[in-house]
């Protein structure tokens, strides 16, 4: 998937959907399934909490809602970084908004703290990514409303590898075939980085948790360990030896080796794309190479929209996610705020006709939700400490097993 600065002006196309006016939010899908009778009947009003960047994407929708409903729909802006404290700590008090935008593994925690509504998605959860849908449900009921799917794929300068690496082993191949003493860089650090290394985990079969027969997370089910986990730390120690892996690389490291021509292949995400081929670099989005004969499955993290449990018009708020920010103008309106891939299927479809986005649509289709249960918490305390260890020289079977059992008994 070749990426030059003249296909970051791929995005504009997308403009084009503009014209499919926000008022037509209120389509046949509306009409099958809006709330009508027990919505637009009723005045009122719903308090919408956004990220400041993304009101702006919205304010169509929100006009078109209450154009057809009466409903007024208020965006209150608010900094990322406080939306979910906010949310949890107002909800019980009743001074929370009815909706409030967010990520999927807030999931566990606003479920605990009993803060948020389970949505009604009817037919149109079919419509939407797999990974998306899988992600926005806990203990089997459907609690947010996506719009982007988010995962990692390694970048990589064409102009110094020519072709995409069939595996990990050939990657390294290439890279210094290309005279290149560092042939891939990715973000480390002192403590690790597990986020970053986890589809090497899951590609020897080690898994953070095992799923249930409808693909929710089981906590009880820890697979770090065994032979998958034994087998993956003698990788990483491996790799460390070798300097393929090195804590020394922090994430600005990594992308200045990048930039600077010294790595052609660089495992990150969308976030950096942009500094990339500001830098020149003509970029190509690859799948993950794996370093075993199975795919290399990186976490997804996928954003959306919860409806708080004590909103006093649930109804509205659960038509308004559906019918309106669940349609394929809005995602693409959202998507051009954030340029991340839209979670609805035929949004996604569109926007990755730049090669960019569809080369992350690629990799996706290989992710796996970053887990939202609560026992998460208790890996990602140890996990990135000992995969840092393993790299530096530690015991890779004595140092994954005692992450094990940490897990293990943090969990209990």
């Amino acid at each position: 998937m070749k990426v030059t600065k003249r296909s970051i002006a791929a995005f504009a196309a997308i403009t084009v959907l503009t014209s499919l006016a926000l008022a037509g939010c209120s389509s046949a899908k509306s009409d099958d399934k809006s709330a009508d009778g027990a919505a637009a009947g009723n005045s009122g009003k719903l308090v919408v909490w956004v990220d400041s960047e993304r009101v702006d994407a919205l304010q169509g929708a929100a006009d078109a809602y209450q154009k057809k409903t009466g409903v007024k729909v208020q965006l209150v802006g608010k900094n990322v970084d406080d939306i979910k404290d906010d949310f949890i700590q107002q909800v019980p008090t009743g001074k929370g908004p009815d909706i409030t935008m967010g990520a999927h593994d807030w999931l566990g925690e606003l479920s605990t703290n009993g803060v948020v509504a389970p949505l009604e998605l009817g037919d149109s959860g079919a419509e939407y990514l797999p990974v998306a849908l899988q992600a926005s449900t806990y203990d089997g009921k459907v609690y947010m409303l996506p719009y982007a799917v988010e995962n990692i794929a390694v970048l990589r300068n064409t102009k110094l590898v020519p072709e995409a690496a069939t595996s990990f082993d050939d990657m390294i191949a290439k890279g210094k075939a290309a005279g290149l003493d560092q042939p891939f860089v990715v973000e480390q650090g002192a403590e690790g980085n597990p986020y970053h290394l986890y589809p090497f985990q899951t590609a020897f079969g080690a898994p953070v948790f095992g799923t249930d027969a409808n693909g929710a997370y089981d906590a009880n089910d820890l697979q770090l360990g065994g032979e998958g986990g034994t087998a993956f730390a003698n990788w990483l120690s491996a790799q460390g030896k070798a300097g393929t892996l090195n804590t020394d690389i922090d994430g600005e490291i990594a992308k200045q080796q990048f930039l600077d021509g010294k790595a052609a292949f660089w495992l990150t995400g969308p976030w950096n794309v942009g500094a990339a081929v500001d830098g020149g670099i003509d970029v190509a989005i690859d799948k993950i190479p794996s370093p075993t004969d199975k795919a290399a499955s990186p976490f997804a993290g996928v954003k959306g929209f919860f409806v708080s449990s004590e909103s006093k018009n649930k109804v509205a708020a659960n038509d308004f996610l559906v019918n309106y920010i669940g349609t394929a103008d809005v995602q693409l309106e959202l998507f051009k705020a954030g340029h991340i891939l839209p979670a609805l299927t035929a949004a996604a479809d569109k926007a990755a006709s730049d090669p960019i986005i569809a080369g992350f649509q690629a990799v996706g289709g290989e992710a796996v939700p970053m887990p939202a249960i609560p026992a998460m918490g208790s890996v990602w305390q140890f996990w990135g400490v000992a995969e840092a260890a393993i790299i530096n020289g530690a015991d890779p079977a004595a140092t994954w097993q005692k992450l094990t059992e940490d897990v293990a008994g943090a969990i209990k």
